[in-house]
């Protein structure tokens, strides 16, 4: 049977990348939360090759310190926790210290930052998690971080890459996410030169909504705000006829944090019973905030899996505030007028399978083809 061995280094370092850096956009997720963290209010992302060639992330946040740059990619090396009593109480997007070490393990990184108000600024290179010696940097105050040839010394894991094409639409819905958890940040997305968004720190919610997703959804979007105890919720919810074939436009941001949560997407659905199809899903962007020790976010590697202290309070102000909201607005104009049809005259036990609350159906919809709608035969 095998001794027990210890694990290298460099074994480590890809077994942790792989818990953590699933495809680029894992990588601009990291850095751009590092960027947050660092009090940037401008972040720039320039993209090669759906970022398998290149990942730049510039912010003009406070900068890393010349003698902390080697740590920088050190494994669970960090500024963000001080002892084990701070993970209890994150208010953080990063605070792992595994984010930078997983990407230097595979991929070419070099890492620039000047603190701001410092004469000048320094630099690491990183190669497959080889660090080279700092050398003195004099750029702009802020972080200057680039990725190359990622998963290069892992070529399995780079043959699992789709194309550039999917690659960025992976990282444009990364960019999406934080644009509307934070519309005071200033983010531009380039590839291969090519701008893509170039958002105004100036630019509200609203603004966002309707430049990612269409200025008709905005015009059918309700405002929400409700409050139980230290626990907050407010957003957007948009009407019945906006739903969509899955879920994905359910966007759950957690103190600034987008996260993925089933019970809560429970919750907004069961607001909506009633007004929309079985298999239809609703639309809504919704923000809480709560204080930072009634939730552990550190359930997940990628941080996108949280747990709540008070589950049921946060699912129940979800659906109450919803559905009461719903119940406000007067949707009745919205909705195609019902077909009955009337029973066969002598059976009074016939009942019509079709239940007018089932449909969603606007006036520019079609009715349902005559064939499928049949009336039972009278029996003697």
């Amino acid at each position: 049977m095998p001794r027990i061995q210890q694990l290298p280094p460099s074994v480590i370092t890809k077994i942790a990348a792989g818990e953590v850096i699933e495809r680029p956009a894992s990588v601009v997720k990291e850095l751009l939360e590092n960027s947050v963290d660092a009090g940037a209010s401008r972040i720039d992302i320039d993209i090669e090759e759906g970022g398998s060639e290149l990942i730049r992330v510039v912010d003009d946040g406070h900068g890393i310190e010349p003698d902390d740059l080697p740590l920088a990619f050190a494994s669970h090396a960090t500024s963000k926790l001080q002892s084990a009593d701070d993970l209890f109480s994150i208010r953080t997007l990063g605070f792992r210290g595994e984010a930078l070490a997983s990407i230097g393990g595979v991929s070419q990184t070099t890492l620039q930052s000047r603190v701001r108000n410092a004469p000048h600024g320094a630099e690491i290179s990183c190669r497959g998690g080889e660090l080279s010696p700092p050398r003195a940097w004099n750029g702009a105050p802020g972080t200057r971080i680039e990725v190359r040839h990622l998963f290069f010394n892992t070529p399995v894991r780079r043959k699992f890459l789709r194309t550039p094409a999917t690659e960025l639409g992976h990282i444009d819905e990364v960019v999406v996410r934080l644009a509307l958890a934070r519309p005071d940040l200033h983010l531009r997305l380039a590839h291969n030169g090519k701008k893509i968004y170039d958002l105004a720190g100036n630019m509200g919610l609203l603004e966002r909504i309707a430049l990612f997703f269409g200025p008709q959804l905005r015009e059918q979007l309700y405002s929400i705000e409700a409050q139980q105890g230290p626990i907050r919720l407010h957003g957007f919810i948009a009407d019945p006829a906006c739903d969509r074939g899955n879920a994905k436009m359910q966007y759950l941001f957690l103190n600034g944090r987008w996260i993925r949560d089933r019970s809560l997407g429970h919750a907004v659905q069961e607001a909506y019973r009633g007004l929309l199809m079985h298999g239809r899903y609703a639309v809504a962007f919704l923000f809480l905030d709560l204080p930072a020790e009634l939730v552990d976010v550190n359930v997940h590697p990628t941080k996108i899996e949280v747990r709540f202290r008070e589950a049921q309070t946060v699912y129940h102000l979800l659906l109450s505030t919803i559905r009461e909201r719903l119940r406000r607005q007067d949707l009745t104009a919205k909705l195609k007028p019902t077909i009955v049809f009337a029973p066969p005259e002598g059976d009074r036990h016939f009942a019509s399978p079709f239940n007018p609350r089932s449909w969603n159906l606007t006036s520019a919809d079609p009715p349902p083809p005559p064939a499928t709608l049949r009336r039972p035969t009278s029996r003697a």
